[in-house]
């Protein structure tokens, strides 16, 4: 986004999942969406083969959730409001969202502008993904479900691993990014953000990246693409280009899928924050289903085959893609 710089005081409040901080190899919104055919970039045996993980988020509680790999963040501390609190309390499952197969998992986050009373939501999936096809259908929100409107919220779907120390090189990170009352500096318009990481450090605040913004509306279900192969990343929106970044930004860590859902606080890259209203309110973002094949760059609509091979199988849950030995840490969180 712009450029701009970060002050201190508000770096632990905005950090890792920060889309729009000021990028010497960022590309500008000018550079955003261009549409594309997309073609698959891998033969067809090879995508019938590569390890795939699926998840159709049928589940009727969070224990057979967490049955199958995914955990709630808990740990307190960045990105968002200062002193707000992670919770599994914000995810719940749905069997009877429209336009949905099996349901959903639905992220709900609520604040009233303090840290006291702002909770936040965030899951994640185990680090062993890094080259191939990351996919999800969200459905994003332009508004609050109850309460006043207007507060700087971010809806998510990334891959990132742990900052080993500042500037660490081997840190990875990609992100999709709506945010539905602008943010990041920019107006208060809404925009879709996608960023890749190579590094950064906190204090002071510097990072290498690349982002690309494109404004509108994104509310409603979409399908969002991303393919990391041939040291360039891809992402694409409903089978649209989005963006392109290069290999200066390239994974060279094993991350794992998250989705969260949070708050931006008031300074953050010159962010208005929350609006000024002691009124609770909550946002939701839902998610239909997610998807990761290992290796492969899938178009979307090859993506969208797969999963509807999957679900006309039964198949609700399918996870062959191996763990590193020894296994990584994943602390669902930064």
């Amino acid at each position: 986004m712009g450029q701009h710089r970060v002050l201190l005081a508000s770096i632990l409040a905005a950090s890792v999942v920060c889309a729009g901080c000021d990028s010497k190899t960022g590309s500008g919104p000018e550079q955003a969406a261009k549409p594309a055919e997309t073609k698959a970039a891998e033969p067809a045996s090879a995508a019938t083969t590569a390890p795939v993980f699926f998840d159709d988020f049928n589940y009727r509680d969070l224990a057979a959730f967490q049955a199958n790999g995914w955990k709630a963040r808990t740990q307190t501390g960045h990105p968002g409001i200062k002193g707000a609190t992670w919770s599994a309390e914000g995810l719940s499952f749905h069997s009877d969202i429209p336009d949905t197969q099996a349901g959903a998992v639905r992220m709900s986050s609520v604040t009233n502008g303090t840290g006291e009373k702002t909770r936040q939501t965030q899951f994640c999936h185990a680090r062993k993904y890094r080259e191939g096809t990351y996919a999800a259908r969200i459905f994003f929100r332009d508004e609050p479900n109850s309460g006043p409107d207007g507060d700087e919220v971010i809806q998510t779907f990334y891959a990132i691993s742990p900052l080993k120390a500042p500037m660490d090189k081997n840190y990875s990170e990609t992100d999709f990014e709506y945010l539905p009352n602008g943010g990041w500096g920019e107006n208060a318009k809404p925009a879709m953000w996608t960023t890749s990481w190579d590094t950064f450090q906190l204090e002071p605040w510097t990072k290498v990246n690349e982002f690309s913004r494109k404004e509108g509306s994104y509310a409603g279900w979409h399908t969002l693409v991303l393919t990391v192969a041939d040291k360039k990343l891809i992402y694409y929106v409903d089978g649209q280009l989005f963006s392109e970044h290069s290999s200066a930004v390239y994974p060279e860590d094993f991350m794992s899928i998250n989705f969260n859902l949070w708050f931006m606080p008031k300074g953050a890259d010159g962010s208005q924050g929350p609006v000024d209203s002691p009124e609770m309110r909550e946002y939701q973002e839902d998610i239909d289903w997610v998807f990761f094949q290992e290796g492969v760059a899938l178009a979307t609509a090859d993506v969208e085959a797969r999963v509807a091979d999957l679900r006309g199988k039964k198949v609700a849950h399918v996870d062959n893609v191996k763990e590193q030995n020894p296994v990584l840490p994943s602390p669902c969180g930064l």
